[in-house]
């Protein structure tokens, strides 16, 4: 848990180096925002230091100066397409993070519904949105998008989207997920302000890859573990290195997309204001690593724990073999096995030598602790116990939770809630501990040291339930399973 990244430092760069890019315009810059805002869990794992929310931290400096605009597209919500790891709907998204946002003192201006068409489950979602005090907006699907770009930039392109309404000087375009329309809807303000007088001006945040990291930087790598189920591939720039003679580290798909929007930047001003995908970017998190050794093993890990995932995945049927094959070069590349997952070999180990099923915890000083599945709890729940009563304490021989007060839960598992399974999960070993902590010093002192999990490795030999996912995923753990099932 060393620290690799200084946050102070970049939330003072970041928000320097926006106001910068809005001067450069007519006081108004679109700013299509890649990646989560909240909880940027990806690059606290392979940035030790950034805060999961330091973009939000960041805006919030900006807050006098920007609005949000949140984009969906229609085809998400006729879907009901999943955020796969908050496990809720795009449109329930939508209206989660309006409400953070207004929460944190950011004026939410409007959500554009992109590729619009009519269908009963837009319309009920577009009300639910008015009963917000939300303004919606519809932008349509142009024929011969993004190359034909006579047809883009005209009154049948651009000219046919809702101008959307903004009053601040940076309209911040963010969207639950990849492919919601964020690109296509700030270009369209462009051309709208642009038949209002305005020179308005567009810029791109995306946090990965780092523009300013070597090629096959680790973290570099990492982001291409992370995205392996879009194919993205991280490359050099041509049109930065041919326009300034300096490497720079893009992504296939901004590489491929340049010459168009430097296009449809000509078609509605004559000239262009970038000469790269690179130009148009703000990111400066690359420079606010502070110790590259920590962010380059942080990653190594990463690409690791993505490995585990997509062999679940695979196992499952939610991944395909290619996502996985790709980690695997990756992991080849980086000269790494998967047991250099130091919860790896332990949790093997405790559960060859048992025969049952197990995992391992490693906590913040290096220690692991194991857990095997036993008649009373799964191996997830006994891990979590053990790691739990070691961080207080507690000998591992001592009981704080007695065979008696967990039988009735057993018993209505089995009994009355039809299960299969007698063995608590960690849900319900954690509300048995919170009941008995009323009584029972040591069951108050163990359920305190549960924020000391957090940022914890966890390795399971075995699929875990969803449910047992979730409670790890509260606790800030950062979990891998073995693709086999109990």
């Amino acid at each position: 848990m060393k620290i690799g990244f200084d946050n102070e430092q970049y939330l003072k760069m970041q928000s320097e180096h926006i106001m910068e890019r809005i001067s450069k315009f007519d006081n108004k810059l679109y700013l299509e925002f890649g990646g989560k805002l909240f909880d940027d869990f990806h690059a606290a794992r392979v940035l030790p230091g950034f805060a999961a929310d330091s973009k939000l931290q960041m805006l919030s400096q900006l807050s006098n100066q920007a609005e949000i605009v949140m984009v969906v597209s229609v085809e998400d919500i006729i879907k009901n397409k999943i955020r796969e790891d908050l496990g809720i709907t795009y449109d329930d998204d939508v209206v989660r993070l309006i409400d953070a946002f207004r929460t944190k003192g950011f004026l939410v201006g409007s959500v554009v519904l992109t590729r619009y068409a009519e269908h009963h489950a837009v319309s009920h979602f577009q009300k639910i949105l008015e009963s917000l005090g939300v303004k919606v907006y519809h932008h349509y699907s142009i024929p011969g998008y993004p190359t034909n770009v006579t047809q883009i930039v005209s009154d049948n392109g651009f000219g046919k989207n809702d101008y959307i309404e903004t009053s601040r000087p940076l309209v911040v375009v963010t969207a639950p997920g990849p492919g919601s329309g964020k690109m296509a809807t700030c270009l369209s303000q462009l051309y709208h302000e642009h038949k209002r007088g305005i020179r308005a001006g567009y810029a791109k945040f995306e946090t990965f890859p780092i523009w300013n990291l070597p090629l096959d930087h680790t973290v570099n790598l990492a982001y291409e573990a992370a995205t392996a189920d879009l194919n993205d591939i991280n490359m050099i720039d041509p049109y930065h290195l041919n326009a300034y003679g300096v490497t720079t580290v893009n992504y296939n798909r901004d590489v491929e997309i340049f010459p168009v929007l430097n296009a449809i930047f000509m078609k509605i001003y004559g000239t262009s204001p970038y000469a790269s995908p690179t130009d148009m970017g703000v990111n400066m998190i690359g420079n606010c690593i502070v110790d590259d050794g920590t962010c380059r093993e942080a990653s190594r890990q990463e690409i690791i724990r993505r490995y585990y995932k997509a062999l679940v995945g695979v196992a499952n049927g939610t991944r395909t073999e290619d996502e996985l094959n790709k980690i695997e070069l990756l992991l080849q590349k980086e000269n790494l096995s998967v047991t250099d997952r130091h919860v790896v070999p332990p949790a093997r180990s405790r559960a060859k030598a048992t025969g049952s099923a197990a995992a391992a915890i490693e906590l913040a000083d290096g220690r692991i602790v194991t857990g095997k599945a036993g008649t009373l709890l799964g191996s997830s729940a006994a891990v979590l116990m053990n790691a739990i009563k070691d961080l207080a304490g507690i000998p591992h021989e001592q009981l704080i939770l007695s065979p008696e007060s967990i039988a009735p839960i057993q018993n209505l598992k089995t009994q009355y809630l039809g299960s299969k399974n007698p063995r608590l999960h960690t849900d319900e070993v954690l509300i048995a501990l919170s009941v008995t902590a009323a009584s029972n010093e040591d069951a108050a002192l163990a359920l305190e040291q549960l924020p000391k999990l957090r940022g914890c490795q966890v390795h399971s030999t075995v699929m875990l339930p969803e449910v047992d996912q979730k409670v790890f995923k509260k606790l800030m753990c950062d979990v891998t399973c073995d693709a086999k099932t109990e």
